[in-house]
Protein backbone atom coordinates (compact mmCIF):
# COMPACT_ATOMS: atom_id res chain seq x y z
CA UNK A 1 0.00 0.00 0.00
CA UNK A 2 1.59 3.39 -0.91
CA UNK A 3 1.60 6.13 1.54
CA UNK A 4 2.36 9.70 0.60
CA UNK A 5 4.29 11.99 3.71
CA UNK A 6 3.02 15.40 3.06
CA UNK A 7 6.16 16.71 4.99
CA UNK A 8 5.37 19.97 6.23
CA UNK A 9 8.42 20.95 8.35
CA UNK A 10 12.05 19.85 9.27
CA UNK A 11 13.96 18.95 12.02
CA UNK A 12 15.90 22.21 13.85
CA UNK A 13 19.27 22.20 12.03
CA UNK A 14 21.35 21.57 15.26
CA UNK A 15 19.76 18.80 15.45
CA UNK A 16 20.02 17.48 11.86
CA UNK A 17 23.27 15.29 12.80
CA UNK A 18 21.89 13.73 15.31
CA UNK A 19 18.44 12.58 14.35
CA UNK A 20 16.64 11.83 10.92
CA UNK A 21 14.12 14.16 9.55
CA UNK A 22 10.54 13.96 10.09
CA UNK A 23 9.48 11.85 6.87
CA UNK A 24 12.75 9.53 7.80
CA UNK A 25 11.15 8.91 11.68
CA UNK A 26 7.65 8.21 10.13
CA UNK A 27 9.13 5.89 7.74
CA UNK A 28 11.04 3.95 10.73
CA UNK A 29 7.75 3.92 12.88
CA UNK A 30 5.41 2.52 10.43
CA UNK A 31 8.38 -0.19 8.69
CA UNK A 32 7.01 -3.38 9.10
CA UNK A 33 3.71 -3.21 8.71
CA UNK A 34 2.96 -3.69 4.98
CA UNK A 35 3.20 0.57 3.52
CA UNK A 36 5.59 1.72 1.27
CA UNK A 37 5.94 5.62 1.14
CA UNK A 38 6.78 8.26 -1.15
CA UNK A 39 7.59 11.83 0.24
CA UNK A 40 6.24 15.24 -1.37
CA UNK A 41 7.96 18.59 0.77
CA UNK A 42 5.04 20.32 1.05
CA UNK A 43 6.71 23.11 2.90
CA UNK A 44 8.72 23.68 0.03
CA UNK A 45 6.06 23.76 -2.60
CA UNK A 46 6.44 20.43 -3.51
CA UNK A 47 3.01 18.80 -3.56
CA UNK A 48 1.69 15.57 -5.18
CA UNK A 49 0.93 15.24 -8.92
CA UNK A 50 -2.98 14.42 -8.03
CA UNK A 51 -4.59 12.89 -4.55
CA UNK A 52 -5.04 9.79 -6.24
CA UNK A 53 -1.20 9.70 -6.71
CA UNK A 54 -1.19 7.30 -3.22
CA UNK A 55 -3.30 5.35 -1.65
CA UNK A 56 -3.43 7.13 1.48
CA UNK A 57 -1.95 10.31 3.04
CA UNK A 58 0.02 11.17 6.17
CA UNK A 59 0.40 14.75 7.29
CA UNK A 60 3.89 15.23 9.83
CA UNK A 61 4.68 18.19 12.22
CA UNK A 62 5.87 21.75 11.75
CA UNK A 63 6.99 24.49 13.84
CA UNK A 64 4.92 26.16 11.43
CA UNK A 65 1.03 27.38 12.54
CA UNK A 66 -1.47 26.01 10.68
CA UNK A 67 -2.47 29.94 10.80
CA UNK A 68 0.02 31.40 9.94
CA UNK A 69 0.40 33.54 6.39
CA UNK A 70 2.36 30.66 4.34
CA UNK A 71 2.26 30.17 0.91
CA UNK A 72 2.11 26.57 0.78
CA UNK A 73 -0.49 26.30 3.66
CA UNK A 74 -4.23 27.12 1.34
CA UNK A 75 -3.00 24.78 -1.05
CA UNK A 76 -2.40 22.34 1.21
CA UNK A 77 -5.75 22.53 2.91
CA UNK A 78 -7.52 22.27 -0.50
CA UNK A 79 -5.55 19.04 -1.05
CA UNK A 80 -6.88 17.84 2.25
CA UNK A 81 -10.45 18.90 1.47
CA UNK A 82 -9.76 16.67 -2.39
CA UNK A 83 -8.85 13.94 -0.40
CA UNK A 84 -12.36 13.95 1.73
CA UNK A 85 -13.88 14.49 -1.78
CA UNK A 86 -12.49 11.40 -3.28
CA UNK A 87 -12.38 9.63 0.09
CA UNK A 88 -8.49 8.80 -0.06
CA UNK A 89 -7.50 7.62 3.72
CA UNK A 90 -5.83 10.52 5.51
CA UNK A 91 -3.74 11.10 9.02
CA UNK A 92 -1.98 13.74 10.73
CA UNK A 93 0.28 14.15 13.06
CA UNK A 94 0.37 17.38 15.90
CA UNK A 95 0.82 20.11 12.57
CA UNK A 96 -1.14 17.75 10.45
CA UNK A 97 -3.82 17.33 13.58
CA UNK A 98 -4.03 21.24 13.11
CA UNK A 99 -3.78 21.59 9.49
CA UNK A 100 -6.48 19.16 9.00
CA UNK A 101 -9.20 20.33 11.69
CA UNK A 102 -8.70 24.01 10.24
CA UNK A 103 -9.22 22.23 6.55
CA UNK A 104 -12.41 21.20 7.49
CA UNK A 105 -13.55 24.46 9.78
CA UNK A 106 -11.98 23.86 13.02
CA UNK A 107 -10.58 27.21 14.82
CA UNK A 108 -6.25 26.55 15.65
CA UNK A 109 -4.72 28.64 17.70
CA UNK A 110 -1.67 29.60 20.13
CA UNK A 111 -3.05 27.75 23.37
CA UNK A 112 -2.92 30.69 26.47
CA UNK A 113 -2.27 27.95 28.76
CA UNK A 114 1.00 27.67 27.58
CA UNK A 115 3.19 24.50 25.50
CA UNK A 116 2.72 20.56 26.45
CA UNK A 117 5.83 18.68 26.27
CA UNK A 118 7.48 15.49 27.67
CA UNK A 119 5.30 11.97 27.60
CA UNK A 120 1.84 12.56 28.37
CA UNK A 121 -1.07 10.31 28.86
CA UNK A 122 -3.94 10.34 26.43
CA UNK A 123 -7.12 9.01 26.77
CA UNK A 124 -8.63 7.37 23.65
CA UNK A 125 -11.93 5.69 24.33
CA UNK A 126 -12.52 4.26 20.78
CA UNK A 127 -9.89 1.88 21.95
CA UNK A 128 -10.50 1.75 26.08
CA UNK A 129 -7.10 2.57 26.62
CA UNK A 130 -4.44 5.46 28.00
CA UNK A 131 -1.33 5.82 25.92
CA UNK A 132 1.34 7.59 27.06
CA UNK A 133 2.94 9.70 23.81
CA UNK A 134 5.30 12.32 23.45
CA UNK A 135 4.06 15.78 23.36
CA UNK A 136 5.79 19.46 21.97
CA UNK A 137 3.42 21.90 21.05
CA UNK A 138 1.83 25.12 22.32
CA UNK A 139 -0.96 25.19 19.19
CA UNK A 140 -4.00 23.79 19.58
CA UNK A 141 -7.30 22.96 17.83
CA UNK A 142 -9.89 24.66 20.15
CA UNK A 143 -13.30 23.44 18.24
CA UNK A 144 -14.31 20.44 17.03
CA UNK A 145 -14.88 20.46 13.05
CA UNK A 146 -18.56 19.78 11.80
CA UNK A 147 -18.77 15.61 11.35
CA UNK A 148 -15.72 15.37 12.94
CA UNK A 149 -15.10 13.31 16.77
CA UNK A 150 -13.01 13.40 19.36
CA UNK A 151 -10.61 10.50 20.28
CA UNK A 152 -8.24 11.00 22.57
CA UNK A 153 -7.69 13.82 24.90
CA UNK A 154 -5.36 14.35 27.78
CA UNK A 155 -5.94 17.07 31.02
CA UNK A 156 -4.08 19.41 28.97
CA UNK A 157 -5.60 19.28 25.44
CA UNK A 158 -9.31 18.53 25.19
CA UNK A 159 -8.75 17.87 20.91
CA UNK A 160 -6.06 15.33 20.86
CA UNK A 161 -7.46 13.02 18.33
CA UNK A 162 -9.78 13.49 15.76
CA UNK A 163 -11.62 10.91 13.55
CA UNK A 164 -13.62 11.84 10.32
CA UNK A 165 -16.09 10.78 7.67
CA UNK A 166 -16.14 11.12 4.42
CA UNK A 167 -19.58 12.84 2.70
CA UNK A 168 -20.63 8.99 2.51
CA UNK A 169 -20.30 8.53 6.07
CA UNK A 170 -17.11 6.18 5.78
CA UNK A 171 -14.22 6.70 7.57
CA UNK A 172 -12.06 9.28 5.82
CA UNK A 173 -9.41 10.60 8.55
CA UNK A 174 -7.83 10.50 11.87
CA UNK A 175 -5.32 13.19 13.33
CA UNK A 176 -3.31 13.15 17.06
CA UNK A 177 -1.75 16.19 18.60
CA UNK A 178 0.83 13.93 20.25
CA UNK A 179 4.08 12.29 18.51
CA UNK A 180 4.01 8.49 18.00
CA UNK A 181 7.21 9.02 15.69
CA UNK A 182 9.35 11.14 18.57
CA UNK A 183 11.51 8.81 21.00
CA UNK A 184 12.81 10.15 23.95
CA UNK A 185 16.25 11.23 22.71
CA UNK A 186 15.05 13.29 19.91
CA UNK A 187 12.24 14.60 22.44
CA UNK A 188 15.43 15.55 24.87
CA UNK A 189 16.95 17.32 22.04
CA UNK A 190 14.53 19.10 21.01
CA UNK A 191 13.64 20.68 24.20
CA UNK A 192 16.92 21.63 24.72
CA UNK A 193 16.95 23.37 21.58
CA UNK A 194 13.47 25.54 22.60
CA UNK A 195 14.62 25.72 26.66
CA UNK A 196 15.77 29.44 26.25
CA UNK A 197 11.94 30.32 25.90
CA UNK A 198 10.60 27.74 28.38
CA UNK A 199 10.25 28.13 32.22
CA UNK A 200 12.78 26.30 33.77
CA UNK A 201 10.23 23.76 35.94
CA UNK A 202 8.93 22.95 33.07
CA UNK A 203 11.71 21.81 31.32
CA UNK A 204 12.62 20.03 34.04
CA UNK A 205 9.21 18.24 34.85
CA UNK A 206 8.81 17.35 30.80
CA UNK A 207 12.73 15.75 31.14
CA UNK A 208 11.85 13.79 34.47
CA UNK A 209 8.57 12.21 32.14
CA UNK A 210 10.52 10.35 29.95
CA UNK A 211 11.44 7.64 31.63
CA UNK A 212 8.20 6.60 30.80
CA UNK A 213 7.43 3.64 28.49
CA UNK A 214 5.79 4.95 25.55
CA UNK A 215 3.14 3.57 23.03
CA UNK A 216 4.73 4.39 20.06
CA UNK A 217 4.45 0.85 18.66
CA UNK A 218 0.68 0.43 19.96
CA UNK A 219 -0.20 3.57 17.43
CA UNK A 220 1.88 2.45 15.17
CA UNK A 221 -0.56 -0.25 14.50
CA UNK A 222 -3.43 1.73 14.52
CA UNK A 223 -2.23 4.13 12.02
CA UNK A 224 -1.32 1.07 9.79
CA UNK A 225 -4.77 -0.82 10.52
CA UNK A 226 -6.84 2.64 9.60
CA UNK A 227 -5.41 3.24 6.24
CA UNK A 228 -5.90 -0.36 5.42
CA UNK A 229 -9.31 -0.56 7.26
CA UNK A 230 -10.89 2.46 7.61
CA UNK A 231 -10.87 1.65 11.52
CA UNK A 232 -8.41 2.95 13.93
CA UNK A 233 -9.44 0.49 16.78
CA UNK A 234 -8.48 -2.15 14.26
CA UNK A 235 -5.30 -3.38 15.44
Amino acid sequence: MKIGILKTGHIPRRLADRHPDYDVMFMNLLAGLGLDFDVYDVERGMFPPSVGAADGWLITGSACGAYEDHAWIPPLEDFIRDARAQSVRTIGICFGHQVLAQAMGARVEKFSGGRSMGAVDYDLPDIGRTLTLLAFHGDQVMTVPDGARVIASSSFCRIAGLAYDDDHGRPWAMSLQPHPEFDARYEVDLIDAYSDGLPGDAVEAAKASLSLPLANQTVADRMAAFFKTGLFDAA
